[in-house]
């Protein structure tokens, strides 16, 4: 019935709600599962505060409820992130901001704020009256703000600390996602990654597969764009030339830096830099994660963290922090990619519009099979965007929603114990074999899918501890290469675990793992050797000096 192009967040979320309805549908992804624009955000479930400045009053409260819904339906990997906001001034912007919001142009004075902030923060947390999972916004003066966190700039004059959430595994996320699509839909529901859609013959699609280089026509009732800012690209390779996309590239650093992480006081600072950009620093999975710029891109270039953003990045924290040393020796791992945004003219990137919209055509040599193509569209709000997909998708082959997935747990969140206490009992339950350090490991890496592992894991007489990076075992390895739809030992590295963006792939890691994985993928030594290589140039492909 339908055929999904794209396999990033939208897409995958799209898939599972379509799956739940019994639609026969099918995904394909050029390359990875995930690892696209959806691959490259911060990790974090958000409202958009800062799109209240663009007046996307329906987008931001829209952002609010998914992320309330969130921190329930994917606990295992979404938390509350208490978010501060460093304020240099009192009353600066209440004049400009309005016309920022009417002209979404850059005026003479950017800077925000306390009283506009506050401003703000009163609109955002009216949004999750009535079901709200996090705290009220609180403000501090300088000098308790200076109490609470040190080593912020002593310019500052308030702190405004409010709450939203942490995606600590996106990737993993979206995994479920795709699992779920599956298992709800059993032979109804397929996905392939490193496929891609390359023409339109008959009026069928034109698959590939990106492995074996097989090319097969494939006919679907309607068929859905999710290619994220590939849109245009994906729609021309079907034979029709659209301009809907104007993606700007967004890049990040990752800093093994313990100082640093200390005086975060294990919070997100989220500020106004200089430029008027909002930028952040951010404490996750042991590190701290600092983005993100908002560039032009050319779709046709690859997206990679320049030598200039990494200077804006050190920059920047040297503004909120500047009695901490940063240099780039402590840069473990960067990544940059576009988001999926409109195409916008001239205007100012940081206004173009994260909403989204569905644009229709007809798939060229068809008989009418309607194309639609997703423009725009954020991580917070992918299960709304896939209601609104799917339905729409439903209407044009006669059919109509069975079941909402609003309030369904995805994945690993199936059972998720939600407090401390509650974890332990659930480790001690089920996973005392393994320890309670190891049982803890184990369910903050999967969710309640540690059940499936530790199985799999008991039944694996060579399991054991990674001599190069003992907290994860072989074992674990070999099952996610069964189960994880796994192509290449990269997948593995950036994508089902957080190995890369802890600048833990190491070449003695990534020989460990691709040990572990090779006789399953079926891999001889010359194939095992090409895997490694590739892996470690794709770990490294933004870092000069790595390469």
């Amino acid at each position: 019935d339908v055929l999904i192009i794209g396999g990033g967040i939208n897409g995958v979320a799209t898939f599972r709600d379509l799956a739940l309805q019994g639609v026969d549908v099918a995904l394909v992804e050029r390359s990875d599962f995930l690892s696209g624009a959806s691959a490259a955000s911060s990790h974090m479930i958000h409202g958009g505060i800062r799109y209240l400045e663009n007046g996307e009053l329906r987008l931001v409260h829209e952002a609010v409820t998914e992320r309330n819904d969130l921190l329930t339906t994917a606990a295992h990997y979404v938390r509350p992130l208490r978010t501060t906001v460093p304020i240099f001034s009192t009353f600066s912007g209440l004049l400009s901001a309005p016309l920022r919001m009417v002209l979404h142009r850059k005026t003479a004075s950017t800077e925000r704020g306390a009283l506009l902030i506050k401003v703000g923060l009163i609109i955002y947390d009216s949004f999750s009256r009535g079901g709200g999972r996090v705290p009220r916004h609180t403000f501090r003066g300088r000098r308790r703000s200076l109490r609470e966190l040190p080593d912020l700039n002593a310019d500052v004059k308030y702190t405004a600390t409010y709450w939203d959430a942490s995606l600590r595994e996106p990737e993993r996320l979206g995994l479920d996602l795709v699992r779920d699509g599956v298992a709800l839909g059993g032979s109804r529901a397929r996905a392939a990654n490193y496929t891609s859609a390359v023409g339109v013959n008959g009026g069928k699609v034109v698959l590939r597969d990106e492995v074996t280089g097989e090319e097969f026509p494939f006919a679907a009732s309607v068929v859905l764009n999710a290619a994220g800012p590939w849109t245009d690209l994906a729609n021309e390779a079907l034979g029709d030339a659209t301009r809907y996309m104007g993606g700007t590239k967004g890049s990040h650093i990752v800093l093994d830096h313990p100082e640093l992480m200390q005086a975060t006081g294990g919070r997100e600072i989220f500020f106004e830099h200089s430029d008027g950009r909002i930028v952040l620093i951010y404490p996750l999975n042991g590190r701290v994660l600092v983005g993100t710029t908002d560039l032009e891109h050319d779709m046709s270039e690859p997206a990679v963290c320049t030598e200039e953003e990494v200077d804006y990045f050190l920059d920047l924290i040297g503004h909120v922090f500047p009695s901490i040393p940063v240099d780039r020796s402590q840069i473990v791992f960067r990544y940059s990619g576009v988001r999926p945004l409109p195409g916008h003219g001239d205007m100012a990137a940081g206004f173009v519009s994260r909403d989204y919209r569905i644009e229709e055509a007809t798939l060229p040599g068809s008989d009418g099979v309607p194309v639609l193509s997703l423009v725009g569209g954020k991580w917070t709000t992918f299960r709304a965007v896939a209601a609104r997909l799917a339905d729409e998708l439903m209407s044009r082959i006669g059919r109509t929603r069975v079941r909402s997935t609003k309030g369904l747990p995805i994945g690993g969140a199936v059972g998720f114990p939600r407090t401390d206490a509650e974890r332990d009992a659930w480790v001690h339950h089920h996973l005392s074999d393994f320890g309670a350090e190891r049982g803890t490991r184990l369910l903050h890496r999967y969710g309640t899918h540690a059940l499936a592992v530790a199985a799999s894991l008991r039944q694996d007489a060579q399991d054991a501890p990674l001599s190069s990076l003992p907290r994860f075992s072989s074992g674990e390895f070999r099952h996610i290469a069964r189960t994880e739809s796994i192509v290449h030992l990269e997948d593995v590295l950036l994508r089902r675990t957080n190995i890369a963006f802890r600048g833990e792939a190491t070449p003695e890691v990534v020989e460990e793992v691709a040990d572990a994985v090779a006789d399953v993928m079926g891999w001889d030594a010359a194939t095992r050797r090409t895997e490694i290589d590739r892996a470690l140039a794709a770990v490294h492909a933004a870092d000069p000096v790595a390469v």
